[in-house]
């Protein structure tokens, strides 16, 4: 159920407080962002535990808020996913520039698909949701990232020409996916990244 229920009329007055609002007009009070920060850390734990399919009721529960404030905080699921995940597309952000600089650009395109799959295998449901497009937030900025490596590693001619950052990332993410559905098997996304990459070769 990820649509607004059950919010009160004191929830409803604070919407414009929300970091997630279309009308956010103004900083949250102190409360306001203590709700919004113990929801953030109870979703990632739920995520963790249950997958990104985890119960937002639960979360609000285990937050000590109403589901209410939950979705005056974070619209629908997907708002909160990308909200809990940021900080690592952040990092994954960060790495990305700094691979720019490298001196082996096929490399420095390996090492970050290969920290792209370990994050979307990290979380349930994650892999699945970045090959829908359904975190724009996230999906997009790393899409650039990505693209920048690529082109790079194809100016040095070790990629082929006519690989587009799209098909990649489906490649990517469906590792990611497969390597979430076999756990018993750590080193499969190493060996599905390796025969991909075989692929690339110009």
């Amino acid at each position: 159920m990820d649509g607004v229920v059950g919010a009160t009329s004191q929830e409803a007055r604070d919407t414009p407080e929300s970091p997630t609002g279309r009308t956010a007009l103004r900083p949250m009070r102190a409360d306001a962002r203590r709700n919004y920060e113990r929801l953030l850390a109870e979703a990632r734990t739920a995520f963790a535990e249950h997958g990104t399919h985890a119960s937002l009721e639960d979360v609000a529960r285990r937050a000590g808020v109403g589901i209410g404030t939950l979705y005056r905080h974070f619209p629908d699921r997907h708002a909160l996913m990308s909200a809990v995940f940021q900080n690592e597309v952040d990092a994954l952000l960060a790495r990305s520039r700094e691979l720019l600089e490298s001196e082996q650009p096929c490399a420095a395109l390996v090492q970050w698909l290969r920290a792209l799959i370990t994050h979307a295998s990290e979380y349930r449901g994650l892999a699945h949701a970045l090959m829908s497009a359904s975190l724009p937030s996230c999906g997009i900025p790393m899409r650039e990232a990505g693209h920048a490596l690529l082109v790079r590693a194809q100016q040095s001619g070790s990629v082929r020409a006519d690989v587009s950052i799209g098909d990649l990332m489906q490649l990517t993410n469906s590792i990611a996916l497969a390597a979430e559905q076999t756990p018993d098997d750590p080193e499969l996304p190493d060996r599905l990244l390796a025969l991909t990459l075989r692929g690339l070769k110009a």
